[in-house]
């Protein structure tokens, strides 16, 4: 449209032309002479619109332009109204199709999460009585065993055990997704867990010929948290990089105090994980590995489980790592204020004792 050209309400319609023809107010032959007139004027800088120039010359008058202007608006409108209609119609059956499915997903996810804590809870009795015969037998109390009974009852007493912690996950897992995590908040030194932890994995990382190292920080201060789920979570995060680095890796665990906070951080020199896989690595039941020859075992709820848990303390786990190249997990938590009794939580006092947070 041309600079020049006086706004109208015939710009807010298109095929005005065409629409004269059908309703027989002009000719094809007369709207063929309007259109030859307005291509002659292309390179003027008066060009007109199709309707002036059909008034101009007389082929129109100008209230059956306006009429047809008119008319053409109105049906623009009526148009438009009924693509509005049909629309919201559209999103409105959308919307429910989606909160139906969203009904049914949180039914299944309900479903999933009951059948979990059921099977687990039915594994336990035969698991206990399993280990409590496996005790008794390792310890000789049913008779005298040879070096090669009791190596094949020394294995499967770490099955047992490792069955007994794959269970114990699931059942933590199905009680977290009901939403709630039960904390009991109380100052502890995070030295002490990280060497615990490491004292309890180092049989496994000379096994497999890794280092696992950690080197305590003087004069750090008592963190707040729930101590035991701490260090199932520290326990959860070495276990994973002792199961992912190849033989002769090492593994650092590491702790540095900021302001009014600890970081935690877990590194190794394993297989590493793609940028693409990293995000989908803290959802319950998933493998990097989903195919049934998978060399590395396990339920894949750990990472879920530390994740929820570090949520819980009002913090979060940060996941570093390049294919090749080893990971690095890390998170942080609060310490204890001067105060004795409270610690710091962003700006709030948390009282130490027993909570149930929503996760």
């Amino acid at each position: 449209m041309n600079t020049n050209t006086r706004l109208a309400p015939e710009m807010l319609v298109s095929r005005l032309g065409d629409y004269l023809v059908e309703k027989g107010m002009i000719s094809k032959q007369d709207l063929q002479r309007a259109l030859v007139f307005q291509q002659s004027q292309r390179d003027s800088q008066q060009q007109e619109l199709l309707g002036k120039i059909l008034v101009d010359m007389g082929i129109l008058s100008r209230e059956d332009l306006d009429q047809a202007v008119t008319e053409q608006i109105l049906q623009l409108r009526t148009a438009l109204e009924e693509a509005n209609r049909s629309l919201e119609q559209r999103v409105k059956k959308r919307t429910l199709e989606l909160q139906l499915a969203l009904e049914k997903l949180s039914e299944l996810n309900q479903l999933k999460s009951n059948f979990v804590a059921n099977i687990s809870h039915e594994l336990r009795t035969p698991l206990t009585h399993l280990n409590g015969y496996l005790e008794l037998m390792i310890a000789s109390d049913l008779g005298p065993l040879t070096e090669d009974q009791m190596r094949a009852l020394n294995t499967m007493k770490r099955a047992a055990v490792r069955l007994e912690r794959l269970i114990e996950d699931m059942i933590q897992f199905s009680t977290m997704e009901q939403g709630t995590i039960s904390l009991k908040l109380k100052p502890f030194h995070i030295s002490s867990v990280c060497l615990n932890v490491l004292a309890q994995h180092q049989p496994r990382a000379r096994e497999r010929k890794l280092t696992l190292h950690y080197q305590p920080v003087k004069y750090l201060q008592p963190v707040i948290g729930d101590e035991e789920k701490i260090t199932w979570v520290i326990s959860q995060l070495v276990d994973n990089a002792i199961k992912f680095t190849p033989e002769g890796g090492t593994i650092h665990i590491t702790t540095q105090q900021g302001d009014k906070i600890t970081l935690v951080s877990i590194q190794d020199t394993g297989i590493g994980i793609s940028e693409k896989k990293l995000g989908e690595i803290f959802e319950p039941f998933h493998q990097l590995d989903s195919s049934s020859t998978r060399r590395y075992g396990g339920t894949g709820l750990g990472l879920s489980l530390a994740r929820k848990i570090i949520e819980a303390h009002g913090s979060a786990i940060r996941a570093r790592s390049q294919p090749q190249s080893g990971s690095v997990f890390e998170f942080t938590l609060k310490t204890v204020d001067s105060s004795p009794g409270v610690a710091h939580s962003g700006g709030k006092t948390v009282a130490f004792g027993e909570q149930t947070l929503s996760s």
